[in-house]
């Protein structure tokens, strides 16, 4: 099958959407993610850019973002924030939106949230999440997920918003090692009661994300950390702890866990 291709790029600062990617090593999702993308600009009469930041590539990653056309950033730092952080600073759409190489937006996420994005009364938000498979212990991880955003009011997912927004609020928080979307859906709400506008979990549109870390490291493991490490996990979700997100993100063997999770699916 050939690649769906992205719609051409205008000049200057008059396109409608920057996606923007960290990528660390993800030659085997990232093609999926880019269709999903590609997808969504059908149905979205608009101009859309695909920004790919590199965080530390040795594999693929690079050759599959510049075939598909995308725009090629590079961030070394171990530091999700600082690499959404540098995808944002090219941009030269008017809204932005952030989603992992890993997942998977659904077609209309790009039309739907443009039409919210027209609404003078709302500041931006986030989407829905669903999981590539499912097991009982998958599925008790993203149920409590669902309660905790109910709970807060914010989301997960895919997040999106104005540009102007995103630099009031000052991006993506780089003092943090963990949940730094969590923060920066927690501020841009905040921003947005300041202004008079709504947060909002976009309807009617999700992302499916990859289940390659319950394929390495256990269906259950969300739970088994908590209980074997609850003052790390507790500091992780503060943001104030690196252990974790070196273990889960940045030393995370993508290429295994993609593998096994293969496997599981039959393919």
């Amino acid at each position: 099958m050939t690649p769906a291709a992205f719609p051409p790029r205008s000049p200057a600062f008059t396109l409608n959407y920057s996606i923007i990617i960290p990528a660390h090593n993800e030659q085997s999702l990232l093609p999926g993610c880019l269709d999903s993308i590609a997808a969504a600009a059908q149905c979205f009469r608009g101009q859309v850019e695909v920004i790919v930041v590199l965080n530390r590539c040795t594999d693929g990653t690079e050759r599959i973002a510049a075939s598909r056309g995308a725009t090629i950033v590079r961030e070394e730092a171990r530091n999700l924030a600082r690499i959404r952080n540098a995808g944002a600073s090219v941009a030269r759409g008017e809204w932005l939106l952030t989603i992992d190489a890993d997942s998977r937006m659904s077609p209309n996420m790009l039309a739907e949230a443009a039409v919210q994005l027209g609404n003078d009364g709302v500041v931006g938000g986030g989407t829905s999440v669903r999981p590539q498979r499912k097991s009982p212990g998958i599925a008790v991880t993203f149920g409590f997920l669902e309660a905790a955003m109910a709970l807060t009011g914010l989301s997960a997912g895919a997040f999106w918003c104005r540009r102007v927004d995103f630099d009031a609020i000052g991006g993506f928080d780089e003092r943090l090692h963990y949940a730094e979307d969590a923060d920066f859906a927690r501020r841009l709400r905040a921003h947005g009661r300041k202004t008079g506008r709504r947060y909002l979990r976009l309807p009617g549109t999700w992302i499916e994300t990859s289940c390659r870390k319950f394929d390495r490291f256990g269906d259950w493991h969300v739970f088994t950390m908590m209980l074997r490490h609850p003052l790390r996990m507790r500091r992780a979700l503060l943001g104030r702890d690196s252990w974790f997100t070196d273990r889960y993100y940045y030393d995370f063997d993508r290429d295994d866990a993609d593998s096994a999770g293969a496997r599981d699916r039959g393919s």
